[in-house]
């Protein structure tokens, strides 16, 4: 049984969506670094740890979206 998501939720599934695109674009950058410097720069490796950053990022953006959290609201109870 499925309930509609809240706006939190679809912000957050957006914002993990956007992450894997970030992480895509900073492992293009990453291949490009790599082939014109090397791999032991420290630009490298920070790109190596924002690559990593954005892609755990976006799984958990992506679970927190998904999830299928149950209304925390109190029912009035009937007159």
């Amino acid at each position: 049984m499925s309930k509609e998501k809240g706006l939190l939720q679809k912000i957050s599934f957006f914002s993990g969506a956007i992450s894997f695109l970030l992480a895509f674009i900073v492992g293009i950058a990453l291949y490009f670094q790599v082939t014109s410097a090397g791999s032991n720069g420290p630009v490298s490796a920070s790109l190596i740890a924002s690559t990593f950053f954005f892609v755990c990022i976006g799984i958990v953006f992506a679970i927190m979206g998904k999830a299928d959290i149950p209304s925390f609201k109190f029912n009035k109870a009937e007159e």
